[in-house]
């Protein structure tokens, strides 16, 4: 049966009680609870109706938080970079959300090789809240590609605001700031969907090659693939992610 959007003022969805077994709910409380639910149960595992038996509360209350099910994935990317921020923020880097804002980069005035450095410490922060958030993942590139810029969470947003100024401090030209950022942009994106992407058939099969389904692929049809396929389950890591982000960035000097 499909699930309702809250109605009018009237509706049942706006008259649905909002106090479950955690107390009255937040947009982050909605949020946590379906990162929750998508680190266990996965993306397909995640629905309104789910998500409010996990709080405690009806289906209908989460719509005064998330407007449907896309509401609620658009919040996984920011709870995605909610979280980024925070570890960068840790690192002792940057202010983050409730510390008030970073003190904006002076163009020209950052020391030689710094926004090289900055995008490497990004790079990993995301790489590591990737791996704890495997099943995001994937929202990175599907939700982004259907929301209009202006329309994306603000976490989001900061985090393209965050590489720009550290590029325009290095004294980059507009022209320049914006290739470097679409080229770092692409390499890490495509680096976590390639590293984390799904390759085990059967994760409790002990066999690596059991594991991975290897008697599944074709040795005629598919020869190479089935020689490399146990390498390819293995993860680059850190530290593929930095070499190739280094060779990258290379070419801009």
């Amino acid at each position: 049966m499909p699930e309702e959007p809250a109605g009018t003022e009237s509706s049942p969805g706006r008259r649905a009680g909002d106090r479950g077994r955690y107390g009255k709910l937040s947009r982050e409380k909605v949020l946590v609870c379906a990162l929750e639910v998508v680190d266990r149960d996965g993306l397909s595992g995640l629905s309104m109706r789910r998500l409010g038996a996990e709080l405690g509360v009806e289906a209908m209350a989460l719509y005064r938080y998330a407007s449907g099910k896309d509401a609620l994935l658009d919040g996984l990317v920011e709870a995605f970079f909610l979280e980024l921020e925070k570890d960068l923020r840790d690192l002792g880097k940057e202010d983050g959300p409730g510390d008030g804002p970073a003190p904006a980069p002076v163009p020209g005035e950052a020391p030689p090789g710094r926004w090289r450095d900055d995008l490497h410490r990004i790079a990993l922060s995301a790489h590591g809240v990737a791996l704890r958030h495997p099943n995001v993942v994937p929202l990175l590139a599907t939700r982004l590609l259907s929301t209009p810029m202006a329309r994306r969470p603000a976490a989001v947003l900061r985090g393209d605001e965050r590489i720009l100024a550290l590029l325009a401090s290095a004294g980059m030209s507009d022209r320049r700031t914006v290739a470097v950022h679409r080229a770092f942009t692409a390499w890490l994106l495509g680096h976590l969907l390639v590293d984390l992407r799904a390759m085990d058939d059967d994760p409790e099969e002990p066999d690596p090659a059991f594991r991975i389904g290897l008697h599944r692929i074709s040795a005629q049809e598919l020869p190479r693939l089935r020689a490399t396929a146990l390498a390819m389950a293995d993860r680059g890591g850190p530290a593929e992610l930095a070499a190739g982000l280094d060779a990258l960035l290379d070419r801009f000097g």
